[in-house]
């Protein structure tokens, strides 16, 4: 698997790197032990023995480890069915992290840098420690907006460019790697993710078509949800047709949703979870 160069519409015809999207795993009804606290954020969060069986089941589909976006990108890698990506930067990818290393796997951790050493985040050395053993670190802004492409253009250069300043210093060496918090992309996301230095930005829409904005790699993932069963999350891991196709019509009916309500459907989205949160 590698990139080629973008053809005349501005998108990437090569890459088809399936890539899945967790937040973090705790013990049941823990929820707001790790990361974002709220009903809002542990809507994305599994306890551990779902997670356990979500790792059994995707192994025993695919039989074959997950690439890493830097082994792509550098041509390293042989040709790859997925990508294990995990959002936030809380306490429990300590744990994740060594449960995908028993396995020999990697995966890439983004990092809300303005949450790190914070009650139930990553601390520094945690930081440190992952990218020793072999995972991805990479931006997920700074403060976690609700609405990032509602952000001003200075803005997100702030969110891009002043994480990935600190996750550099921590690892020492530059982060050109990102995703988007909370699912709101845009053109000028990516186009101020590009100017910041990132070389692949993330986002949540559950497709394998990439493409280049500004010479920034812009990759969909599909997501996972509590409550998602093993052998779900192991079809879409494998690309199976079915259930990738019916995240991808959800997906932009809560698109439509979000552009046509804005601010009202944020609202309504809290009054659902009772209150406000992240994810």
């Amino acid at each position: 698997m590698h990139f080629r160069e973008q053809n005349l519409t501005g998108e990437a015809t090569s890459l088809k790197a399936r890539s899945i999207l967790y937040h973090d795993v705790t013990e049941p009804g823990d929820y707001d032990s790790s990361g974002f606290s709220g009903p809002a954020a542990g809507h994305y969060k599994l306890a551990w023995p779902d997670f356990e069986r979500h790792l059994e089941a995707i192994r025993g589909i695919l039989k074959s480890a997950p690439a890493t976006i830097l082994d792509l990108l550098a041509e390293t890698s042989p040709r790859a069915g997925f990508l294990l990506t995990f959002d936030d930067g809380g306490i429990s990818t300590l744990r994740i992290a060594e449960r995908l290393q028993e396995y020999g796997w990697r995966a890439h951790f983004f990092i809300s840098t303005d949450y790190v050493g914070k009650a139930g985040f990553l601390k520094s050395q945690h930081i440190v420690e992952l990218r020793r053993n072999g995972h991805v670190i990479g931006s997920h802004s700074c403060s976690h907006p609700r609405r990032m492409s509602s952000c001003s253009w200075d803005q997100l250069l702030i969110e891009w460019k002043q994480s990935a300043d600190i996750l550099a210093q921590i690892v020492g060496e530059p982060i050109s790697v990102a995703s988007v918090p909370g699912g709101n992309y845009s053109r000028k996301v990516a186009q101020a993710a590009a100017e910041a230095g990132m070389k692949v930005l993330f986002t949540s829409e559950p497709t394998v078509r990439p493409q280049i904005v500004d010479g920034c790699q812009v990759l969909g993932r599909y997501g996972i949800v509590r409550g998602m069963s093993a052998a779900s999350a192991a079809n879409l891991a494998a690309g199976r047709w079915a259930p990738c196709v019916q995240q991808l019509v959800a997906w932009k009916m809560k698109m439509a949703l979000k552009s046509i309500g804005g601010n009202y459907y944020e609202r309504f989205r809290d009054l659902c979870f009772g209150e406000s949160g992240s994810a």
